[in-house]
């Protein structure tokens, strides 16, 4: 339910969409979504590789996704008997201005769904590198007597930490502690402003983190938040992803994390399942470790979206209108499949 191409996500991704598709059906795939970046409007937004022409990066970006829009509907009636491919985008939120945009973008006849998702604390990349993760950490300051202190995190480099009362550690000089907790206050707007159906990798923050594995329970004002978004996001039924790009960077779970996805579970929360994979050699890549993952929280359902026809025109036999419904899909049935891989 996430996934990108290198024809319409150069930079980040390889592969023509097309070929992605067709490898995706030779593993087994029946349903696919498609979903490409959405354009970004500022040229502050741009990512270090599309810099070195910043005017003509930025230009390319709606065009892109307008041509992306065109062959994804092609592909979808192309391959049609093979797989159901839906059709989708990732809505980046960098700041509440681009809740029109992604709500425009979303209105398209042909878009099935979007992915909400957050990439950035305070504009500033959290996923890209550690210098980026660095400069992220330093706009969110730390907090003195209830005061912000911008600039104060960019020089924290030592390397005993504070600890708080209970002895977790809280991050340098407590800065990464305050940036969990900006990363989920912007989550919450981005979630309240988009309602999006599929959550996108819900804690990608402890990607480059400098204990990714560390218990953010110990953390009361990250996990207060976690939970406030958690419930949010089940309040409408929107699902979360378990996404398994965090086994191939090296994590040792899946997003979310053990802890987060047991308090979903425990609200009745809905998992679905991608690799956000960027090309061919991406696809399906830890899957097998990310069913063990679910099999291990007693996940037995994963949920995608399928098309149904809505009134059947027997003069003529053709479907006149479709509806997309929510579907649940065995976990077994997916380990069935994933097991004839060599992955």
């Amino acid at each position: 339910m996430h996934s990108h191409s290198g024809q319409f996500c150069p930079g980040h991704a390889k592969d023509q969409l097309e070929d992605v598709i067709k490898h995706a059906i030779s593993l087994g795939y029946t349903t696919m979504g498609l979903t490409e970046h959405m354009p970004r409007t500022s040229l502050e937004d741009l990512y270090p590789e599309e810099l070195d022409e910043p005017e003509a990066s930025l230009a390319a970006l709606a065009p892109r996704h307008t041509a992306y829009l065109e062959e994804a509907q092609r592909l979808q009636k192309l391959y049609a008997p093979q797989i159901s491919l839906l059709i989708g985008f990732e809505g980046e939120w960098l700041r509440p201005a681009y809740k029109t945009l992604i709500g425009d973008l979303a209105a398209h006849p042909a878009i099935d769904y979007f992915i909400g998702s957050l990439h950035h604390v305070n504009g500033v990349p959290i996923d890209y590198d550690k210098e980026y993760y660095a400069r992220a950490m330093a706009s969110v300051g730390t907090l003195t007597n209830g005061t912000t202190t911008h600039g104060t995190c960019a020089s924290a480099t030592t390397t005993t930490e504070p600890r708080s009362e209970n002895g977790e550690v809280r991050g340098v000089n407590g800065c990464e502690e305050k940036m969990y907790e900006r990363y989920y206050d912007q989550q919450y707007e981005m979630l309240a402003a988009l309602r999006p159906r599929i959550v996108g990798h819900f804690d990608l923050i402890r990607l480059m983190s400098s204990d990714p594995s560390r218990d953010v329970r110990h953390w009361r004002g990250v996990w207060e938040r976690i939970e406030r978004n958690l419930a949010f996001v089940a309040s409408y039924d929107g699902w979360l992803e378990c996404n398994s790009s965090a086994l191939r960077k090296g994590l040792a779970e899946p997003y979310p994390c053990r802890v987060i996805a047991e308090k979903w579970l425990s609200l009745g929360g809905k998992f679905t399942l991608s690799d956000d994979s960027h090309g061919i050699a991406q696809l399906g890549t830890n899957y097998g470790r990310a069913l063990d993952f679910l099999s291990s929280l007693d996940v037995t359902t994963l949920w995608t979206l399928r098309r149904e026809p809505q009134h059947q025109d027997s003069a003529i036999g053709k479907t006149m209108q479709t509806s997309l419904i929510h579907a649940g899909v065995s976990v077994d049935e997916i380990r069935d499949t994933v097991s004839k891989w060599s992955l």
